[in-house]
């Protein structure tokens, strides 16, 4: 009806400062049957703040969540306000994959290469938070058991591939380096040493190259860039001809990618939704094949796009 509902009660404290509040929700696979949801979240700690995921019970009547539990949270606080991630999506194999950024400043920066620290990380456990026997680290010494792949900057999207089951991150890159990356189990995607694109104040990044040994490149990138917030692949019938095509949201750029993957590799990139004018943070398709994008602006919209 174009009204905003009632915020929804009981969810845990949140760190709302810079990037940092809440990140993403999804409903759980078998959310019919348990009204689950999960969401991403800057949590507040002593001394900083880390990414956190929890999970409860949507109240029958829509007005709370219940039975709150935290099922993630990084393993180190640290005291910053940009590069949370985090975006979620439950796999072809029920796990729950999350993505984690590496907090941004450049005493960080290497985190994402350690697998010591959850930072500039992708995340894969189960619904419940336990860990998965088969992820890629576990028995590691010294490393954390929850990672999946690492070295990422700060992936603000996550999705499934419908027909392959494969799993694709969107990660907001430097200047002239954001990624769309094709997820593998333990591989490094090369953040800090292996980028595209030049710090924001036109300098070098120090110490980086486009290409390094033992990393994988990214499947595609943006130069200039769009700045990706949220990223769906399209599974509607409203638009036929856009099945199987990723759907992204640019916060920079403020349109909507649509981009043709075939076997693999993107052949194919149309902007939409240009004359917008706002940064789209999010987009969702609909049961009946609507897309929806919400924008982030300090007045921000929730726009369906549609046939007539």
């Amino acid at each position: 009806d174009g009204k905003l509902g009632a915020p929804i009660s009981g969810l845990p404290a949140v760190a709302a400062r810079g990037q940092g509040g809440l990140l993403d929700v999804i409903l759980s696979p078998t959310f019919a049957q348990d009204r689950m949801i999960y969401w991403s979240y800057a949590q507040p700690r002593t001394g900083g703040n880390g990414t956190a995921v929890a999970r409860g019970r949507l109240s029958d009547d829509l007005s709370r969540v219940e039975n709150v539990q935290v099922v993630f949270q990084v393993k180190d606080t640290y005291d910053g306000d940009k590069h949370f991630g985090s975006s979620l999506v439950f796999g072809p194999d029920g796990k729950l994959y999350i993505t984690i950024g590496e907090r941004s400043d450049k005493p960080m920066r290497p985190t994402s290469q350690s697998l010591a620290s959850h930072h500039g990380k992708v995340i894969r456990i189960n619904a419940d938070g336990s860990v998965p026997s088969d992820n890629p680290f576990v028995g590691r010494e010294g490393a954390l058991p929850e990672i999946w792949s690492y070295g990422h900057r700060n992936p603000q999207g996550i999705a499934v591939q419908p027909g392959t089951g494969a799993v694709w991150s969107i990660e907001h890159g430097a200047r002239g380096g954001d990624e769309l990356n094709l997820e593998k189990a333990g591989a490094n995607y090369g953040w800090p040493g292996a980028a595209y694109g030049i710090e924001y104040s036109g300098e070098p990044i120090e110490g980086a190259s486009t290409t390094k040994e033992g990393t994988v490149q990214p499947v595609y990138y943006w130069d200039p860039v769009i700045a990706p917030g949220g990223m769906v692949f399209y599974d509607g019938a409203m638009f036929p001809d856009w099945k199987g095509n990723a759907l992204i949201g640019g916060l920079g750029s403020k349109h909507l990618v649509r981009l043709v993957l075939r076997d693999g590799r993107v052949v194919g990139e149309e902007r939409l939704l240009t004359g917008l004018g706002e940064r789209i943070r999010d987009v969702a398709v609909a049961p009946d094949g609507a897309v929806w994008v919400v924008t982030d602006e300090e007045n921000g919209k929730l726009v369906r796009l549609a046939r007539r």
